[in-house]
């Protein structure tokens, strides 16, 4: 019998300069997106959200706490994964690297469109509980 599991990944809401810094994503699907990816094999939840970060955003953060887990089948179209959240403060210059094509810093009331994954929800969780 084969067995597949779901992939692990994390994503993180990055509070900086007054805002939440988000990706244009180079690789489909295309739109915007919380940075992160998946967890590499013999790294922590803690320590994939801290290089994703890096690898994405050029940001050095300082994760404040652990957000929320989503685990909906269809939350990404490619596979089936699931996604620890982490709420994160940034320092440094931000800069689109890696996957990112760009990045930008929204408030609630400008977040840019598409935003692909169920990363839409996880914003309105954010901002329901935050402000």
């Amino acid at each position: 019998m084969t067995r597949r599991n779901p992939l692990l990944t994390v994503d993180l809401i990055i509070e900086h300069e007054g805002g939440i810094v988000l990706i244009k994503r180079k690789n489909p699907p295309s739109g915007w997106a919380l940075p992160g990816g998946f967890v590499d094999y013999g790294e922590s939840l803690e320590a994939a959200a801290v290089r994703e970060a890096k690898e994405e955003t050029c940001l050095e953060v300082e994760l404040i706490r652990q957000f929320h887990t989503y685990s909906a089948p269809g939350r990404d179209p490619r596979y089936h994964t699931v996604s620890t959240v982490y709420i994160a403060r940034a320092r440094g210059d931000v800069r689109a690297g890696d996957d990112a094509k760009e990045v930008g810093i929204f408030q609630k009331d400008n977040l840019p469109a598409p935003i692909v994954f169920d990363h839409r929800e996880i914003l309105e969780d954010y901002f329901a509980r935050r402000y």
